[in-house]
């Protein structure tokens, strides 16, 4: 057989002008801000087969009459349905590379969301650190926010999540090492 070129390794496939599908620990500068794209509209049958698909039936979510009768006057997107929206669009510029994802902390909804919402993700890095022990690898902090089509924070997240380096480093960092973690990425 001929060989046509194909290959399903990523670096290859990256070097062929494809885009870069997450980062190496060297491609990280705290201080740095991701604005992720594309933006997500919330449809109705998005968050309806997402609360069916999660067994959260709670009628806030999924009964109009119901929900026109509570505070918010409308359904409400389930939290957990903005939270995974908002990670799966940082994956690109964020993990996609990862190793694993470590931890998830400080996640609050600060502003509802609603049907025919559009979320608008962004991610600043808060903290690289090399591996003491692992010259292969180190660990990135996000802050990411997740905003409304009028600019209303919604909800909001820190995440650590273990990457690849680019080319191993010497192993000699200032900072902790990960935590055991045996889990893969996204």
């Amino acid at each position: 057989m001929a060989d046509t070129g194909f290959t399903t390794d990523q670096r290859e496939r990256e070097a062929s002008g494809a885009h870069a599908y997450g980062r190496y620990l060297e491609e990280f500068e705290e201080g740095d801000v991701y604005k992720h794209w594309p933006a997500k509209t919330i449809t109705e049958g998005d968050h309806h087969l997402f609360c069916l698909l999660t067994m959260n039936h709670h009628p806030l979510h999924l009964n109009d009459v119901y929900a026109g009768k509570s505070q918010q006057g409308q359904n409400v997107v389930v939290g957990p349905m903005v939270y995974s929206l908002a990670l799966g669009m940082s994956v690109s510029d964020v993990s996609g590379k990862a190793i694993a994802n470590l931890s998830t902390a400080e996640l609050s909804h600060p502003a509802p969301v609603f049907h025919g919402d559009t979320l608008f993700v962004e991610s600043e890095v808060l903290e690289k650190r090399e591996s003491k022990t692992k010259p292969d690898r180190g660990t990135v902090k996000v802050h990411t926010r997740v905003y409304n089509q009028d600019g209303v924070l919604v909800a909001e997240f820190k995440r650590l999540v273990l990457v690849p380096r680019r080319t191993p480093g010497d192993g000699a960092a200032a900072a902790d090492d990960e935590p055991g973690h045996t889990a893969s990425g996204d």
